[in-house]
């Protein structure tokens, strides 16, 4: 296996704490406003591409400068040696974020049970049945509720959250998304950045995506639903 990406140093993707975000490369969904599409599609140049052994050097001689590590994608689930990987990297000291998609509940089971990550963050992308077929080729909406409760009642840190982004998002349907996480810890609503995404064609068919005074709007209606609800 390999890392398609390193970000260094990040204090914003693992909440409260300095860390680095490696990034693993593939992912089962299609999102059309991705905006890793290079990972998504599991199309890294070689070059860039960087082995388990040089991140956990890497990770070796940060020790004492960084506080945690964020592993992203794509995917991270998808890989087969995800779990071990985790493992390592908590073998080091370091508290282990997970950015996930929801659709793997077996592996994220697995990871609580072997205590092999901290925080979990889960992207809810639109009304769990509004994922095919732009999102996904299959109905997933069984596994993605599995994924909600694990993570709602595994004892780790965790958030959902949701890309404000047109046509799986609007005013329309912000209360249905957050009835599918109800009673969660933190809910944080992001904005839709169109600058570099995985269908360009299908995301310019969508011109008037929510901006920021309608994100607020959005945040003030479902806020009663969760410990808190945040734009980030």
């Amino acid at each position: 296996m390999y890392f398609g990406g390193l970000q260094k140093n990040s204090l914003i993707d693992y909440p409260g704490k300095m860390s680095c975000v490696l990034f693993l490369a593939g992912c089962n969904f299609h999102c059309p406003f991705c905006h890793n599409p290079e990972l998504a599609r599991g199309d890294v140049p070689p070059a860039n591409r960087i082995s388990l052994e040089a991140a956990l050097e890497f990770l070796e001689n940060r020790r004492g400068m960084l506080e945690g590590v964020v592993l992203s994608g794509g995917e991270p689930a998808l890989d087969e040696n995800f779990p071990r990987i985790c493992k390592r990297i908590k073998d080091l000291g370091y508290p282990v974020k997970l950015d996930t998609n929801g659709s793997r509940p077996d592996v994220l089971a697995q990871l609580f049970k072997d205590n092999c990550i901290d925080y979990v963050a889960m992207d809810i992308k639109a009304p769990l049945t509004g994922y095919f077929p732009d999102i996904t080729s299959k109905n997933i909406e069984k596994k993605l509720q599995a994924s909600i409760e694990l993570i709602m009642s595994s004892g780790r840190d965790y958030e959902f959250r949701t890309t404000c982004v047109r046509p799986f998002v609007g005013p329309e349907n912000i209360a249905a998304i957050a009835a599918t996480i109800r009673g969660a810890r933190r809910y944080v609503l992001q904005p839709f950045n169109p600058q570099v995404v995985l269908d360009p064609v299908f995301c310019n068919a969508y011109q008037h995506h929510p901006d920021d005074t309608q994100i607020e709007s959005f945040r003030k209606k479902i806020s009663p639903l969760f410990g808190e609800c945040m734009i980030r």
